[in-house]
This record gives C-alpha cells, structure tokens and sequence, in this order.
C-alpha cells in the first residue's frame, strides 16, 4: 500500500511510512490526505478528540503540525526536499474538534538553500482564518534527496484516462 499526494495532472506517490501527519503507518497519526495545486499544497480533515488539547479544541502542537505539512509539501511538490528551520505561527481563534478544517501552504520565496513558506487554516465554510503561519525551510543536500527519494519511492504518476489500466499505480 502507498500514499499519493493529488496534483495536477496526476499523483505523487510515495511509499508506505510512518510520518505523523501523513504516514499511514502511523496508528495514531493525523493520515492527512495531500493535494497539490500549481504552488500549493492543501488538506481538509476533521479533527478527532484524540487530538484535543483543552476539552473540544485542537492541541496547539496539531495546529502546528498541519500548518507545517502543508507548507512542507509545497516544497517537496516543486522538488524541493527540505527541513524546518522556523516555524511561526498565529494562533487566531481556537479549532473546534469534530468541525471541518482546511489547511493551504505555499513557497513563497527561494534564496539558495533557504526556503521561506506561507501557510494557515481555516473554516472552509466561512473562511475565517483559525491560524496563519511562515515558515523556514532548507534544503538538504542533493545526496540525501536522492536518498529520501529512493527511501520513500517518491515519484509523480501521469494521471490517464478514465477506464485506463493503470499498470504503474502501486
């Protein structure tokens, strides 16, 4: 079984791992499902109760778990495999456990090897925001990319056409 990031005129794939936020190994992870979008990078997902921190709100340390996924993904979309270096976050309003949420992030500027990203959530019904965010990313050598590519069979599958066998598709 793989995951597979949304995009464009196809997928990512990757393999099976155990990252938090979108690993499916991960028992008690967020298994978000990641779809990008030109210079984007999006998710919804409904929080469970298990990742509450005050009763019935979302855990600070899960609103900056999504925020930072989102805007890694941007970069990693683009074929930039990078680390957090900074994260920044404003908290707006308080995420409601149980309620739809949805999380965008973005590259918004690439100087060498340092990567500057732009993310928030919020209610998709209404559009207000619940927490906005910058972020501090760099690169890792191109030995390790090739490294983490080949670990995580990370690899873009042309989307076909409807009815198509799919032979490629893990």
């Amino acid at each position: 079984m793989t995951s597979e990031v949304a995009t464009e005129g196809g997928r990512f794939v990757v393999a099976p791992h155990a990252c938090f936020a979108c690993g499916e190994l991960s028992a008690h992870g967020l298994h978000l499902a990641l779809h990008v979008a030109g210079e984007t990078c999006w998710t919804e997902v409904t929080l469970r109760p298990d990742f509450q921190g005050w009763d019935g709100i979302a855990h600070g340390g899960i609103v900056a778990t999504l925020l930072d996924e989102v805007m890694a993904w941007a970069l990693a979309s683009r074929g930039a495999w990078a680390v957090t270096a900074k994260l920044e976050i404003e908290y707006k309003r308080p995420i409601p456990i149980g309620a739809p949420i949805r999380g965008e992030g973005r590259m918004v500027e690439r100087r060498r090897r340092l990567l500057t990203t732009s993310g928030c959530l919020f209610d998709p019904a209404t559009g207000d925001a619940y927490a906005v965010a910058n972020g501090l990313y760099v690169t890792v050598p191109d030995a390790r990319r090739e490294e983490l590519q080949a670990r995580y069979g990370f690899r873009l599958v042309p989307e076909t056409a409807p009815g198509a066998d799919v032979e490629s598709r893990p």
